[in-house]
């Protein structure tokens, strides 16, 4: 199948500042694609000229097969987003703002709108211009879900949300993945993209540093591994097992930093007795930090 976002040579630069530079993407269709990187690595440049809102530098976007330059209006009316910096009219009630959009977008099933209320806990009859971030956040997150978009942008969707209506948000994310919408979600809660995310795409300084599955990534993460031997640690055969790079050994107990698979390890380790094994997975933070340790 078409990818659901296509870029070749993508960039943006505002002035001598690169904010993007030449992002080569593909998104598949009926994924989550986790983007992460810090402020001002690149997030939300790429994401507002993926819905029409920034003009490249030089490069081209196709998003839902249809040429960004040529009808940005289109995407817009096929994608639901929710920018990092929602605003919505503070002088109207929740309500009546989505019913505007609603409006604008030519209709919307009420009763979806209001289920989604009821699930983030919010009040549609108070005005936007009165509520907290976190209540302000979800009517964002309302808009953006209500007409069933075949496309989810979101910019840091769960700023303000507490854990309770963080897990709520992510319980939506895989229903609509599930339901075989595509979502691009961007955050630096990386706990938050290891829950749902398929894939990942890490940004550096305007770059893109990788793209993988999150499974392909942890698969060649280092993972911390300690054994607990009867008898004093085997450490130079520990030193020479294949993915093992690093071994610190204290009298029966040795820690060992391992690449990839540790399929060579165990093997290794028959001969031995081993009382206890301790595994540190390696998580998509871990991950992450790595890759920024080694850019820089």
């Amino acid at each position: 199948m078409d990818p659901v976002i296509r870029t070749s040579g993508l960039s943006k630069h505002y002035g001598h500042i690169v904010g993007l530079e030449s992002l080569d993407l593909q998104v598949p269709p009926g994924i989550v694609f986790g983007c992460l990187g810090p402020n001002g690595a690149g997030k939300t440049t790429a994401i507002r000229l993926l819905v029409g809102l920034l003009r490249p530098t030089h490069g081209r976007a196709e998003v839902l097969g249809i040429d960004l330059a040529a009808d940005p209006d289109e995407v817009q009316r096929r994608v639901g987003y929710l920018p990092g910096d929602f605003k919505a009219y503070p002088d109207l009630t929740g309500g009546q703002y989505l019913r505007y959009l609603g409006n604008l977008r030519g209709g919307v099933d009420w009763q979806a709108v209001e289920l989604l209320a009821k699930r983030l806990d919010l009040d549609l009859t108070r005005r936007i211009g009165a509520l907290s971030h976190g209540n302000r956040q979800k009517v964002g997150i309302i808009q953006a879900f209500m007409n069933e978009p075949e496309l989810l942008i979101l910019d840091e969707p769960t700023a303000g949300l507490d854990p309770l209506m963080q897990r709520e948000f992510l319980a939506l994310v895989r229903e609509a993945r599930d339901a075989g919408r595509t979502l691009l979600l961007s955050s630096h809660i990386l706990t938050e993209v290891e829950a749902v995310a398929d894939m990942v795409g890490i940004l550096r300084e305007g770059h893109l540093a990788t793209v993988d599955s999150v499974e392909n990534l942890k698969a060649r993460a280092l993972r911390r591994i300690d054994l607990i031997f009867a008898h004093e640690v085997p450490e130079a055969m520990l030193a020479g097992v294949p993915g093992v790079q690093e071994v610190h050994a204290d009298g029966t107990i040795a820690q060992l930093t391992v690449e990839g698979s540790t399929a060579d390890l165990i093997a290794a380790l028959a001969p031995y007795r081993v009382d206890d094994v301790v595994s540190h997975e390696a998580d998509l933070e871990e991950i992450f930090l790595a890759y920024y340790a080694e850019e820089g």
